[in-house]
């Protein structure tokens, strides 16, 4: 299983950036799929997942991050909008297992500066 992400680079605070993350070698359209960040000196963290339609977002993000899937494709977007200098971090995205934490990618860099 591979989960190969794209999208990642520098952003202005308040603006936008798009995260996709392309899975191969299972398909994962009954299954958990989400986002994961990590920021320098913090713990992983649950940013969005999505199961069976139903998403889960962390309360810094709500409002402001939609994550979506596309089963045909076998693939998770992370839309980030108003972006701020907290969302900084290495997003990762993640697939499969009872919390999204089966299958993992290798990382993108998100800076918001």
């Amino acid at each position: 299983v591979q989960l190969v992400e794209s999208g990642g680079g520098s952003v202005q605070v308040g603006g936008s950036l798009r995260l996709s993350c392309a899975a191969s070698g299972h398909r994962f359209s009954s299954a958990c799929m989400g986002w994961f960040r990590q920021a320098p000196g913090k713990e992983r963290e649950s940013v969005a997942t999505i199961y069976d339609d139903s998403t889960y977002y962390h309360a810094s993000v709500q409002g402001r991050f939609t994550i979506s899937q596309d089963k045909a494709k076998n693939t998770v977007d992370l839309q980030m909008d108003r972006v701020s200098a907290e969302d900084t971090a290495v997003y990762i995205c993640a697939a499969g297992g009872t919390f999204c934490d089966q299958y993992w990618s290798q990382g993108t860099q998100v800076t918001v500066s």
